[in-house]
């Protein structure tokens, strides 16, 4: 944020000042636009899943009046298959965020949106869980509050990089404490994993947002053209991992059980 303001009052000349600036207009909408299909690919890829998931037909898993799951259902849901299906996203970010220097930015949209669909096929059994008009809800109170604090991150003048490492340790100590209770099955604890997700990533929005428009100041000063595409592909991975996340978090505080 500081380097912003700095090329503003350094002397640039007006019109390169205008070509940053119109230019970071253009790299947002192309952040929120990925982001937004991604989000979208998620959402068929979990509706999809769900649906060849379940059947009126018995079987040996009853998961509600009238409602069996299929072969297929029991393979994804009730199997050993569930842990890899569980843990494929999270192998997924690391091994794209470990690999994008080598990829084209065209390669590098193509992967995310695989992402997207294994990340819809990991989240399907909300379906299952969660109705469907409580789902809707707590989409958009998810929505509404990720542009608010996109918003917020996006034009304030405060300088919230040092977040970051606090952040980010935040994470690392959810997913530690969701797989310890994956054993323990504490409702308590899950309460309490989800009410400091909802921060945590709330945080993260406005931190990722800030960091994505101050990366782009960066590389347009320095020229860096090859590198903005790619870029653009990661700062939407980063915002679609805070709504996806901040969204699960409050499904599992406010969303109604089937």
């Amino acid at each position: 944020m500081a380097e912003f303001d700095t090329i503003r009052t350094s002397g640039v000349a007006g019109a390169r000042t205008a070509q940053i600036d119109e230019g970071l207009r253009a790299h947002m909408n192309q952040v929120y636009g990925t982001m937004s299909v991604g989000m979208l690919i998620t959402a068929l890829a979990a509706w999809a899943i769900s649906g060849l998931s379940v059947s009126t037909e018995p079987s040996a898993y009853q998961i509600g009046a009238d409602q069996y799951l299929t072969q297929f259902g029991a393979a994804i849901y009730a199997s050993p298959l569930k842990w890899l299906i569980m843990f494929a996203p999270l192998i997924f970010v690391f091994g794209f965020s470990a690999g994008i220097n080598r990829m084209s930015a065209a390669t590098a949209q193509v992967v995310f949106y695989a992402f997207a669909a294994v990340m819809g096929i990991s989240i399907s059994s909300i379906f299952l869980v969660y109705t469907a008009t409580s789902i809707a809800q707590v989409f958009l109170i998810t929505a509404i509050a990720f542009a608010g604090l996109s918003l917020w991150g996006y034009t304030t003048k405060k300088d919230i990089s040092g977040w970051g490492s606090f952040l980010i340790m935040g994470v690392i100590g959810l997913i530690v404490a969701s797989i310890v209770n994956i054993f323990l099955a504490s409702s308590a604890m899950m309460f309490a994993i989800s009410v400091l997700g909802v921060l945590i990533f709330a945080g993260l929005t406005a931190y990722d947002t800030q960091n994505i428009k101050n990366t782009y100041i960066q590389m347009a000063v320095h020229g860096d053209k090859e590198w903005l595409g790619k870029a653009a592909i990661m700062g939407a991975l980063s915002l679609y991992l805070d709504f996806i996340n901040m969204f699960m978090m409050l499904l599992s505080l406010f969303g109604s059980r089937e």
